[in-house]
């Protein structure tokens, strides 16, 4: 109870007039998607001018930190009395690339239609970029007295280049972003029948680790047809990850995250949730899952899926060798040595090697608390802008650079966008006309002044 008066005294201290914010928020949110930042090359370099800019404007100090001049990152700081350890907001400020011609609409132009805004990085993540941006100008313009420094991150290179972005920040600059907590991308808040009925907020995430499938055997002519051919085994090994996939097994979160799903779902999906961990049940329920829900499908374990084939030089050539990669999205605690065991093992072909495969991987790390002042505000803060909701901990497939965060103790937490269900993921990250609601852009911007100013603001 005190803490929900001190919250509710600190935002009657720091009012904002939201009809005044909106139109800045809109502005700042084209800008940036009018930028050019596929990965690859990225130029976050364009980005970052343009952030620090703002910043430098409003009299907030903020620095460029780069390893490559053409993809810098920028770190801006407002202090706090230093009682208690900072908050880090971030946001990346690359995208993916696009294929223009499977667009409706200049990817790059932030076209305005229909009440959405079109564009790459509209929802991965110059959405939450912008937001970040307008939380340092709100709690500098309106003076706010802090607890805690705030520190905002547009950091480059999230989407498989971490080497200049998170990673480039926390091994060669982490005072700069050194933090109790952390808000990021990954979270959203779901809308049904015109009403928000949940919000995800990401406490953990699988962690990308890739195999690779080498099979071997004789060479020859193709008119000569062999047993041993390595295609064929290939084609045999990769075959049977359609029907077998690791164990099921929930983590903390999972499980909270299902239990408290069921609590606002109907009866016959409540009936899933709450019977997953029942062995006579869960083989049904799985099945149901792999068919309609395979979000829910694929947050049970480990995944893996078989992504790309290589094999032969020619076509008359039978080749010595054939690969296969399999994109495995380990739980956070997998141990991955035993994993390759069991793949072995249901591969049964001694002649099909399974080899760590080389890519940028994220490090696994424990999954952020719900029981933490920041968990609890993200929750006080929901049940204020969307009562009648409820706030999920929730387990990413995907993965973000709140991991490099987490293996180093910070409790990170991903937030988002309102989506729509009825879209049914059109237009969203990574997807053709990319878009996002602009009363979605705006209600997130309240979502993290709200939160921070719980966390961050001082009593008095």
């Amino acid at each position: 109870m005190l803490l929900l008066a001190c919250s509710a005294h600190a935002a009657d201290r720091y009012p904002v007039r939201w009809d005044k914010v909106h139109p800045e928020t809109i502005e700042h949110f084209t800008h940036l998607l009018h930028i050019d930042s596929s990965n690859p090359p990225g130029n976050e370099t364009q980005v970052a001018s343009y952030v620090k800019s703002v910043l430098d404007r409003e009299g907030i100090s903020a620095q460029l930190f780069a390893l490559d001049p053409a993809r810098a990152n920028v770190v801006a700081r407002i202090k706090g009395n230093g009682s208690k350890k900072p908050i880090l907001v971030m946001g990346h400020s690359d995208t993916v690339g696009v294929q223009r011609e499977n667009w409706s609409v200049d990817p790059f132009a932030a076209i305005r239609k229909n009440g959405f805004i079109y564009g790459r990085g509209a929802q991965d993540d110059k959405d939450t970029l912008t937001a970040g941006l307008m939380l340092m100008l709100l709690l500098k313009r309106l003076n706010v007295k802090l607890d805690r420094d705030v520190i905002f991150l547009s950091e480059a290179g999230e989407e498989g280049t971490a080497q200049v972005g998170i990673n480039f920040m926390v091994e060669r600059h982490w005072d700069e972003i050194d933090a109790e907590y952390a808000l990021a991308e990954g979270g959203y808040v779901a809308v049904r029948n015109g009403k928000v009925r949940l919000l995800e907020i990401a406490t953990t995430e699988k962690v990308p680790r890739g195999l690779k499938l080498v099979a071997h055997g004789a060479s020859g002519h193709g008119s000569r047809p062999r047993p041993d051919n390595a295609i064929i085994r290939l084609a045999a090994a990769v075959a049977k990850f359609g029907s077998w996939q690791p164990p099921m097994r929930l983590n903390d979160t999972t499980r909270a995250y299902f239990e408290r799903l069921a609590a606002i779902s109907p009866a016959e999906e409540a009936w899933r949730y709450t019977h997953i961990t029942e062995r006579d049940k869960a083989p049904q329920i799985e099945r149901y899952f792999a068919e309609h829900e395979i979000g829910h499908y694929s947050i049970l374990r480990t995944t893996v899926t078989p992504t790309m084939i290589k094999g032969g030089f020619r076509m008359n050539v039978i080749p010595s060798e054939a690969e296969a990669f399999l994109d495995v999205r380990a739980l956070p605690d997998e141990d991955m040595d035993q994993l390759r065991a069991q793949i072995r093992h249901v591969l049964a072909d001694p002649n099909v090697d399974v080899l760590p495969a080389e890519r940028g991987e994220r490090p696994a790390g424990p999954p952020s608390r719900i029981d933490t002042e920041m968990f609890h505000a993200l929750e006080r803060v929901q049940q204020r802008m969307f009562p009648g909701a409820i706030t999920l901990p929730a387990m990413l497939t995907g993965a973000t650079d709140m991991a490099q965060l987490r293996a180093r103790g910070v409790q990170a937490y991903g937030f988002g966008p309102m989506i729509d269900e009825a879209d049914g993921g059109s237009g969203g990250a990574h997807a053709d006309d990319e878009r996002l609601a602009e009363t979605s852009i705006e209600k997130l911007v309240e979502f993290l002044w709200h939160t921070v100013l719980e966390v961050a603001a001082s009593p008095n």
